[in-house]
């Protein structure tokens, strides 16, 4: 059912100095900030030849990441984003098989402009996966 990896989000205390340290002392290939208000979160995509890293953000006060953040000052991975081709019939395949999936089940338009769901960690082994519709 999952395809590729697309990307591996870490949240950020500093996202001007995350995005600087990936650009300077990595040499990759760096996006500009972009702010993602239904999320909570101001993203930042490196671009990788095979699959992207997300910074993560807090955007405004209620932002999960500010919570993360809270429980880990220093930041740290997040969660990993894996691609499928139909995001509904993923999600219920997914249900049917006891998995929860969060914020009510019904997919949100994500960073990449495309339906997203996110799946709860206790349910695969402590990593919160996001789903992502190619």
């Amino acid at each position: 059912m999952i395809g590729r990896l697309n990307h591996v989000a870490i949240a950020v205390p500093d996202l001007d100095a995350a995005s600087a340290q990936y650009r300077t002392m990595l040499g990759a290939d760096v996006g500009a900030p972009q702010d993602e208000p239904d999320h909570g979160v101001t993203v930042v995509f490196i671009n990788l030849p095979n699959t992207k890293i997300e910074l993560l953000y807090p955007l405004g006060e209620a932002s999960p990441i500010q919570a993360f953040l809270d429980k880990n000052p220093s930041g740290g991975m997040h969660h990993v984003c894996y691609e499928v081709d139909d995001i509904i019939v993923a999600r219920d395949h997914l249900l049917a098989e006891g998995a929860r999936v969060l914020g009510g089940g019904e997919p949100k338009i994500g960073a990449h402009g495309k339906p997203v769901l996110f799946l709860h960690p206790k349910d695969f082994n402590g990593c919160l996966v996001e789903l992502e519709q190619v």
